[in-house]
């Protein structure tokens, strides 16, 4: 299995596909559609352009959008693959629960067995750095296999679809719900005059904590756009009779809000920066 389709040329999809690149796979993807610097980005990293109907003659695909166009990618794949022989393999591998990954394999009709669930857990790959772990549920052993070769961290986790969507929603869950919390109560904290208090006591008795809020905190406000789609996803996952659903709810909300506020003048961003910086953190209480 030496060529390999990514769908998704954003940070993650296009660290995925150099790293497959510069490991010796041949690596295609489609950029209709797609902005000038997207077109750049991935050309500019030995990534060939290609259409669909030629996409779905790779030994196999890697779907890497945004969660909310998760669906729709598998629809226009599905439709290509049909009219290919042999069919590809395909691997969903976004931030999606077990009931819309379900939808996104019931849209390949005959050629379901032909794929498998996928999650990606950690940032995108890195020179020198060790790079995301990529799971996969409902078989697919030879493309863990190909992964591995052409330079990614990937394993096996069971031959039911919905494993790897399962895990991801936990994970993200407690990650990005983290993070999600954090930024609630900083706000908060700004916004009833307890921010100077909140940032000593936290330096003082949650230090590692606040570390990770330090750096997971600034990370997210680019992202924040994509993470709407997954909390919704994450609450769907839950069920309505699990009362902790509503967490996600509000969590889509306020990613929501926070991505409103990359578009307007970064108001909310540049108050938790503050708040996160050294000096403000150790600054004394009065």
């Amino acid at each position: 299995m030496k060529r390999i389709a990514v769908i998704g040329m954003g940070a993650m999809g296009s660290a995925v596909a150099e790293t497959l690149f510069r490991s010796g796979a041949e690596v295609v993807t489609t950029l209709k559609g797609r902005s000038p610097q997207t077109r750049q980005r991935a050309l500019a990293k030995g990534i060939k352009d290609v259409d669909l109907a030629v996409l779905v003659k790779a030994d196999f695909i890697l779907s890497i959008v945004p969660p909310a166009e998760a669906l729709k990618v598998a629809q226009e794949v599905a439709e290509a693959m049909s009219q290919t022989t042999p069919p590809a393999f395909f691997v969903d591998c976004n931030a999606i629960s077990p009931e819309t990954m379900s939808e996104v394999a019931n849209e390949f009709g005959t050629n379901i067995d032909r794929v498998f669930d996928g999650c990606i857990i950690g940032g995108p790959p890195q020179a020198g750095g060790s790079g995301p772990r990529f799971y996969i549920s409902g078989g697919g052993n030879n493309i863990v296999d190909a992964l591995v070769t052409y330079g990614i961290d990937a394993r096996p986790l069971g031959n039911a679809i919905g494993a790897a969507s399962s895990l991801k929603m936990c994970y993200a869950g407690i990650s990005k719900g983290l993070i999600g919390l954090a930024t609630t109560m900083l706000l908060a904290a700004s916004e009833h005059g307890a921010d100077t208090a909140l940032m000593a006591e936290l330096q003082e008795s949650q230090a590692d904590l606040l570390a990770k809020f330090s750096k997971g905190i600034p990370d997210m406000y680019p992202k924040a756009y994509r993470w709407i789609a997954e909390m919704k996803e994450i609450a769907d996952f839950l069920g309505p009779d699990n009362p902790a659903s509503n967490i996600f709810v509000g969590m889509e909300g306020l990613f929501k809000r926070m991505a409103a506020d990359q578009a307007d003048d970064g108001g909310l961003s540049k108050t938790l920066s503050a708040m996160l910086a050294d000096e403000t953190r150790h600054r004394e209480i009065n």
